[in-house]
């Protein structure tokens, strides 16, 4: 593969060709993919310990002997300074997050039935090498035991400078980077105003999906307070990339309105023959326009930007596709229920059209405050007169009709959603009843009850 950075070397000339990047990602609705990417703690069996890349002599397993193991399975690595750190198989990945969440990054794919598929066959196939590691995955918004000196590092280059930059802007940056886990969706847009339309559509509503997945109530091994811990963190890493930008709902929004606001967002890195340079905290618009201090002769390239554009964090980011990030991941059903929901809500004309309707009046601050409160109280959360169970079922039933509309019979997917807003009680919700009722107070019982691979 080639280098991140290194794959476009095309000089930046405006900020039209920025704009025309963006762009680029529009495509006819025939073409639209749904590709979905979830995360999972490692952990072993004997002890429920986060598994580091390479545990050395004293023990077995670990994440670069999962990676290896996966290589027989058809998978391509990928390299970092010559260690493992990814693989790639067709247009499907998997990567790891920095204390070693394993990730897959599924193929852009037509319909939710195969995405289903895939899902399934990842699962299996991280069982089949993980076991035999002592190693088992469960999808967790926030890690139930680990304190954060406890998380091992992976070997990434760009990580290491992330993790140099985080402690100055929030306060939980790092946590996020070591001990979160999600589930993100990736859909398409069809041209300038359809993008508009999504990206707003789904930030507002991207709360309720807060709420609806919640699933990270402890930390360090006893209840933390919250419903989704993770998505408190989200609040407290990093203001000027994450959450819900207010520029995206002004009038007149679009591709180009979007670079200046990125060309804004801090830098982390760039890389040049081969190597991570740090320019964390720079500004992309100096580096345009006057290269970048202390290395003569670096320019800015449309690698680059690309590069840039994955660290812009906000709930819903727009790349060439938009990738639904407010979710913490949860058990295989809610894994794919997530896709499901968005799909429904964005991929049929008159789907999306409803869920544009039920947020149009919502003012951004009362979106960005709701973002806020519904980490504690989740589907509880009151808004705008009702609560945010009740808007979730709304959003839900426009779901389904979505789905109903494709004619595929994937609304089959929706099932978990619509159990949580029937009964109140997320995910969060029954691991707390578990831990209270049949536990003891056990938090280290979650794994088992929790573990997909």
């Amino acid at each position: 593969m080639s280098n991140p950075g290194e794959a476009d070397l095309t000089p930046i000339t405006s900020l039209r060709q920025l704009a025309e990047w963006f762009a680029k990602g529009s495509k006819p609705a025939s073409q639209w993919g749904i590709g979905t990417e979830h995360e999972k703690f490692g952990f072993y069996h004997s002890d429920l310990s986060p598994p580091p890349y390479a545990p050395g002599a004293e023990r077995a397993g670990g994440i670069r002997a999962l990676l290896e193991g996966l290589q027989a399975k058809g998978w391509e690595p990928i390299l970092d300074n010559g260690n493992p750190i990814g693989l790639t198989r067709g247009k499907a990945s998997i990567s790891l997050e920095p204390g070693g969440q394993f990730e897959l990054s599924g193929a852009p794919l037509a319909d939710l039935h195969a995405g289903w598929d895939e899902l399934k066959n990842h699962l299996d196939e991280t069982r089949d090498v993980a076991g035999p590691l002592g190693m088992g995955f469960a999808p967790l918004g926030f890690h139930p035991l680990a304190k954060r000196e406890e998380m091992p590092w992976m070997p990434k280059g760009r990580y290491a400078i992330m993790r140099n930059y985080m402690p100055r802007v929030g306060s939980m940056g790092l946590d996020m980077m070591l001990r979160t886990c999600t589930v993100q969706v990736n859909l398409d847009f069809g041209d300038e105003a359809d993008m508009v339309e999504k990206l707003r559509v789904s930030l507002a509503l991207q709360p309720i999906a807060t709420a609806l997945f919640a699933n990270s109530p402890f930390a360090e091994g006893k209840p933390n307070g919250l419903r989704t811990l993770r998505g408190r963190v989200w609040t407290e890493t990093d203001p000027d990339r994450t959450g819900i930008p207010a520029v995206v709902f002004e009038q007149g929004f679009g591709f180009e309105r979007f670079v200046q606001h990125v060309l804004d967002v801090p830098m982390y890195f760039i890389m040049r023959e081969g190597r991570w340079i740090d320019c964390a905290g720079a500004s992309f618009r100096r580096f345009m326009a006057e290269g970048l201090p202390g290395h003569p002769g670096v320019e800015a390239t449309m690698g680059d930007w690309a590069d840039h554009v994955t660290t812009v964090f906000t709930d819903v980011r727009l790349k060439r596709f938009l990738e639904m990030r407010g979710a913490d991941a949860g058990s295989p059903e809610m894994l794919h229920a997530l896709p499901a929901f968005w799909t429904g809500l964005l991929y049929n004309d008159a789907a999306q059209k409803a869920a544009a309707n039920l947020v149009r009046d919502w003012p951004v601050a009362e979106i960005q405050a709701l973002r806020v409160a519904v980490p504690e109280r989740a589907l509880e959360t009151p808004f705008r007169g009702r609560t945010v169970r009740e808007v979730a079922a709304d959003a839900v039933a426009i779901a389904r009709d979505g789905l109903r509309a494709r004619g595929l019979g994937e609304e089959v997917y929706l099932a978990p959603l619509e159990e949580i807003v029937a009964s109140g009680e997320t995910q969060a919700d029954r691991w707390l009843r578990l831990c209270r009722e049949e536990w003891g107070g056990d938090v280290s019982r979650i794994f088992k009850a929790a573990a997909a691979a």
